[in-house]
């Protein structure tokens, strides 16, 4: 008999580096599930992630991210790294603005990392609807 909660060989895996807000986790599952056709999310969280990974990715919270984002991706097979910023974030109170160049810093941070994946920033509105930080 199958174990239910082993995922199949040829799922798609992708990683959210995501506030531990959980108002974010489902509307960025969604997101990540039809625009990039995966099964799967793996969700990496801490209180403002973008305000921590922006300052470099020195630190002992950093290099925690950053070994779960190394399973995720070596032994998931994720493929895609989403850097998730989102209003109302009391783990990193700062405008949306400030908190969308924190999203674009992160991306530099993590692809320094140097993991074969795509990394994607995403910025999660007061209405919970996510869109892409280019």
């Amino acid at each position: 008999m199958t174990d239910s909660r082993t995922p199949p060989p040829a799922a798609k895996f992708g990683t959210s580096i995501n506030c531990m807000d959980g108002r974010v986790q489902l509307p960025v599952i969604e997101h990540l599930k039809s625009r990039y056709g995966l099964d799967y999310v793996d969700m990496v969280t801490e209180a403002g992630p973008v305000g921590i990974l922006s300052e470099g990715g020195e630190g002992m919270t950093s290099e925690s991210i950053r070994r779960r984002v190394e399973i995720s991706v070596s032994k998931h097979g994720s493929a895609l790294i989403a850097i998730v910023g989102h209003h109302d974030c009391a783990g990193n109170p700062v405008a949306e603005e400030t908190q969308l160049e924190q999203i674009r810093m992160s991306i530099r941070t993590v692809e320094s990392w140097g993991f074969d994946a795509n990394i994607v920033g995403l910025w999660v509105d007061g209405d919970w609807s996510v869109r892409e930080v280019t």
